[in-house]
């Protein structure tokens, strides 16, 4: 089956590939099974050598994979030179530090010795999503290499460069054959690959549909497997909130990226109080941002990643306007299929779309609550728990009300993301396990205990 990739800003047709056959993906399958042994059997300051290398790697490509980027699913240049460089850091990150999330822990009982030690396990699948077409990847992969783990990308089918310049990238770092491959497949194939015997564990960072379809395969064949799903992440501005710190995070964190952001603020719900200030200077600020060609740095908001995104953005927005929000700004639809202006709705209420759905895109939803105790109910008013976001001048209040908000990651007076140094995962339908950190690097690992009486 052939593919065509279509650039975002120019429309044209980028790129043409095809699926891979059933010999491709078992030559692959079969490199790593080969590979995984040698792989694991590694001294950790080895694997770490690789890792440093590859980071290098990156940079040293940083310009060709920032022009992939954007020419596969419209990120801005800028945004793309960061999330680059953040990839850089995951692997130095984990080159140094895996060595003290791996050690052997002594575990004190009656027994002359009893110990927990980590160790991989395999062959793990990644299924990642085309918005972060290289953080995504190396979220996954640089504890999955340290951890002595082999890996298999099947990448969204409209990055497929950024995939295999991901698989160059790493190949020239010198890293053995069949550590890591890239499957150009399809979903049907994906299945299929799940099913493997050779494929121990999956990771999927996507929809909540394809989180259920992964979690089912994966079930029926008894493979772990860690999702992040959608997020409807919650900004609360609480009534002593400092406005002038809160506002350009909410704009950075709602139209970044296009607003195709797992974590990024989505309901934006704000105490009576403060709200009609809070309101006035957000659509300030969203004006200001003008969708441009994302190669330019002066752009300030970047079209979205393909035309039938954009339609669906627009269709929850109009909707949620027919139910009884108020629109602000934005809202209406370009002559470049995948532009989308910056959106805001107001006085967004139970039964609208902007409301119980997740606007994946540059449109925000403004729900105005009575108090702190009204905030905390809307925030927790959802089927997903990926993150979160309080605001207020009272760092222990902050504290508190983040303990009672249901989502995996809970930020008081600062942007929702991805650190490395940090746990990073959601609950009920934003999906389950972690990612980075030490709790992400034990998630594919045979956490064994040995007991010697």
């Amino acid at each position: 089956m052939s593919i065509e990739t279509i650039n975002p800003w120019s429309a044209a047709v980028d790129y043409r590939y095809s699926m891979m056959g059933d010999a491709a993906i078992e030559a692959r399958l079969a490199a790593g099974e080969q590979a995984f042994p040698s792989w694991s059997a590694l001294p950790l300051a080895t694997r770490a050598g690789y890792l440093i290398a590859i980071a290098h790697g990156l940079r040293e490509a940083r310009d060709r994979l920032a022009g992939l980027m954007t020419a596969e699913m419209g990120k801005l240049r800028r945004e793309a030179l960061a999330e680059i460089e953040k990839c850089a850091g995951a692997c130095e990150y984990y080159a140094h530090h895996a060595e003290d999330y791996l050690r052997d822990q002594t575990i004190a009982t009656e027994a002359r010795r009893s110990i927990v030690t980590f160790q991989p396990i395999g062959c793990v699948l990644a299924v990642m999503p085309w918005n972060f077409p290289v953080w995504q990847v190396f979220r996954f992969l640089a504890p999955s290499l340290m951890s002595g783990n082999v890996a298999v990308l099947k990448h969204a089918t409209n990055v497929p460069r950024c995939a295999d310049a991901i698989e160059q990238i790493v190949r020239a770092a010198g890293l053995p054959e069949g550590v890591f491959a890239v499957l150009h497949i399809d979903n049907a194939q994906t299945a299929r690959v799940i099913a493997d015997t050779r494929i121990k564990a999956v990771t999927l960072t996507g929809s909540e549909r394809a989180g259920r379809a992964i979690a089912a395969t994966s079930g029926q064949h008894l493979k772990k497997c860690v999702l992040e799903l959608g997020g409807s992440d919650p900004f609360v501005v609480l009534a002593d909130a400092d406005l002038d710190a809160a506002l350009p995070v909410a704009i950075s964190s709602r139209f970044g990226n296009a607003g195709q952001t797992c974590i990024a603020a989505k309901r934006f719900i704000v105490v009576d109080a403060v709200a009609d200030a809070f309101v006035e200077r957000f659509v300030a600020a969203a004006k200001q941002l003008q969708v441009g060609d994302p190669t330019l740095d002066a752009s300030t908001l970047a079209p979205m990643a393909r035309a039938d995104l954009r339609d669906e953005v627009h269709a929850q927005v109009q909707r949620s306007i027919a139910a009884g929000a108020k629109l602000l700004v934005g809202g209406e639809t370009m002559a470049l299929s995948t532009a989308y202006p910056a959106t805001i709705l107001d006085r967004v209420a139970p039964g609208q779309a902007a409301y119980h759905e997740e606007l994946f895109g540059p449109a925000a939803a403004v729900i105005r609550v009575r108090d702190a105790v009204d905030a905390l109910r809307v925030a927790n008013d959802t089927s997903f728990g990926l993150g979160a976001s309080v605001w207020t001048r009272d760092h222990a209040n902050g504290e508190k009300f983040a303990r009672g908000i249901g989502a995996g990651a809970v930020f008081v007076n600062a942007l929702v993301r991805s650190d490395v140094r940090l746990p990073f995962g959601g609950t009920k339908a934003s999906g389950y396990g972690r990612e980075l950190a030490e709790h992400g690097i034990h998630e594919f690992m045979n956490i064994k205990t040995i007991y010697v009486a």
